[in-house]
């Protein structure tokens, strides 16, 4: 399944930055986002703040700018409680104007020099609708390094989607596209294998991972566990219930 390329009020591509009590990492990540995308044409940058109550919002504030003389727009959109990361990719991505989305975790892990990359595989001649970043060298206690091991593991014998690394925030997919998938928590997770069953293509690219810089990972090991396997057997089952897109024909 293919989708006309068409810009929205002339922006190219929306970089999509879910935070929640990110205040020490955000301007800094607002810098290197801006340098990343500084050659790829009319672009944006949209916090998605998920109930912070630090100083993220205070922060960003003064960085706000719809129309600057140089460089991307910066945009804040905010949830009045916490809502988890895949609702803020979500209101991100229906308040974004670009064609193209990218998204980045908050805390600085992802590396925004990447993002060039997997817009070029993405408007490459493939044509894929979903590029995933797969982290080399993660800079993950090993614990969490094990426990992403073993879960793309399991998804990866039910889903069959190619995926090797889903847990990692930095991705680049088409608007429209993504618009159409079904939504529930947790979704981020599972986007190459919702994007493979609604017909469209997916591709990979390595990307660099980086340690946190400041602040605390709000996830623990065994609450995602617990909750990523039932996820994991509701995306199964919708896998299992979700036909195969039928081609179209002109009239």
């Amino acid at each position: 399944m293919t989708i006309a390329a068409t810009h929205r009020d002339g922006v190219r591509l929306s970089i999509i930055i879910p935070v929640f009590n990110e205040a020490g990492n955000v301007l800094a990540l607002l810098d290197e986002v801006a340098v990343a995308v500084a050659g790829l044409g009319p672009a944006e940058v949209v916090f998605v703040d998920d109930g912070s109550d630090d100083a993220t919002v205070e922060r960003l504030r003064p960085r706000l700018c719809a129309a600057p003389i140089d460089g991307p727009a910066v945009r804040l959109v905010r949830h009045l409680r916490r809502s988890g990361q895949s609702a803020a990719v979500r209101t991100g991505v229906r308040a974004a104007a670009g064609v193209w989305i990218a998204t980045l975790d908050g805390d600085g892990q992802n590396d925004p020099a990447d993002i060039p990359a997997l817009l070029a595989a993405a408007e490459g001649g493939a044509g894929p609708a979903l590029v995933g970043g797969v982290r080399v060298r993660r800079q993950d206690t090993l614990s969490k390094r094990l426990a992403s091991r073993f879960a793309n593991g399991l998804r990866q014998a039910l889903l069959r989607d190619g995926a090797v690394d889903t847990g990692c925030g930095l991705k680049l997919f088409r608007r429209e596209a993504f618009l159409e998938l079904p939504f529930f928590g947790a979704m981020h997770r599972f986007l190459p294998a919702l994007f493979l069953m609604h017909g469209h293509r997916v591709a990979y690219v390595t990307v660099n991972h980086r340690p946190r810089r400041q602040g605390v990972s709000k996830y623990g090991n065994l609450r995602r566990a617990l909750v990523g396997v039932i996820d994991l057997l509701g995306v199964f089952w919708l896998k299992c219930r979700t036909p195969a897109p039928s081609p179209l024909v002109e009239p």
